[in-house]
């Protein structure tokens, strides 16, 4: 019987298979080589931008160091103080003027509406937000302003009848106790006659030049018109008993005998605070920007008040103070808007 020769046609179909196996595992083992160095390529300049990153130090823009900052107390820690129940309400005080003392106020009728805390920001507990750190270590103290020895209370009124455009409280109210109680507290671990860092103002820079209320006008209306208005006329909460956002002119400001009409207090203070977002560790605006707004700002139109009683003692006036007569050849304008390094110089030529 004849043999029949093997078929080779299993044995091709088994080197087809293992071929397109390889081919398969080529293109597989290909893709991912390419993919990981894609990834690898890819991923480099990741990495060199966060290492430089890392490298790189950023500009610190705090306007004064951490380092001994004055801080409010814990105000969980008011509990334990034996006059717990006058703090709270002179911190409530602050907080919501208005509501106490404003126009529709439920117990005095004698502010224009803004709050305390409008300009002493968190019921003046911030840093450099115009806060009361410093007034229970400072006072009393004899104020070049009025030529007197002056306390708390003195001073507290000075801000009704200035900042808040109306008449002083009776210095034995309670309201008045209850301020001074509020201060006295958050002055507490302030030793007498200190002034630690962060309390108070930024003492911005001066300038080499004027400030220019028409850039200032530009600041404004990029800054602060969306908060404050086009008119500068505020934002009144939603009950329409005290502002959200307060009047930087008009008949519900701060009159021109306020410590914000003089430049160096306003520009400082919205260098620190200002717009909303800004903090002493990160401010928005220029030091420029800062005195151009200043500039816009307390040349616009708002209360007027009897001053001729202030700086008996005319060569103790600020250089900033815009109201003469003044000790120096310097006229109001000048004195107003700057530039301030002569006038300081003619200063410190007569000391």
């Amino acid at each position: 019987m004849k043999k029949t020769a093997p078929s080779i046609v299993p044995l091709i179909r088994g080197l087809f298979g293992l071929s397109f196996l390889v081919f398969v595992l080529t293109l597989f083992v290909g893709a991912l080589v390419i993919s990981q160095w894609s990834l690898s390529d890819s991923s480099t300049p990741d990495q060199e931008l966060v290492k430089k990153t890392a490298e790189t130090k950023l500009p610190d823009t705090r306007l004064i160091k951490e380092e001994g900052i004055w801080t409010a107390p814990a105000w969980n820690t008011v509990a334990l103080e034996p006059n717990a129940g006058q703090i709270e309400y002179g911190k409530e005080l602050i907080a919501h003027t208005a509501e106490y003392l404003g126009p529709e106020g439920k117990v005095l009728r004698i502010s224009n509406g803004m709050n305390c805390q409008n300009c002493h920001l968190e019921a003046g507990t911030l840093p450099l937000g115009n806060n009361y750190g410093a007034v229970a270590s400072t006072y009393p103290k004899i104020r070049g302003r009025s030529g007197l020895s002056e306390g708390i209370p003195k001073r507290i009124n000075d801000c009704f009848e200035r900042s808040l455009n109306g008449q002083g409280l009776d210095p034995e109210s309670e309201e008045m106790k209850a301020m001074v109680a509020y201060m006295q507290w958050l002055g507490k671990e302030v030793p007498k006659g200190s002034k630690l860092p962060g309390v108070g103002i930024y003492e911005i820079p001066l300038l080499d030049r004027a400030a220019d209320p028409v850039q200032g006008k530009s600041v404004y209306e990029r800054q602060c018109a969306s908060c404050h208005g086009t008119e500068g006329l505020g934002l009144k909460t939603p009950a329409g008993t005290a502002y959200l956002y307060p009047p930087l002119w008009g008949p519900a400001s701060y009159n021109q005998g306020a410590g914000l009409y003089r430049l160096s207090r306003f520009a400082g203070y919205v260098k620190a605070n200002m717009p909303l977002g800004a903090t002493y560790k990160r401010p928005l605006l220029s030091d420029e920007e800062a005195w151009d707004l200043a500039a816009y700002v307390n040349s616009m139109e708002r209360p007027s008040k009897e001053l001729s009683g202030d700086w008996p003692d005319i060569s103790k006036k600020p250089m900033d103070h815009p109201f003469g007569p003044y000790s120096d050849p310097f006229s109001e304008k000048q004195h107003k808007y700057g530039p301030f390094q002569p006038i300081l110089a003619a200063k410190n030529e007569n000391k």
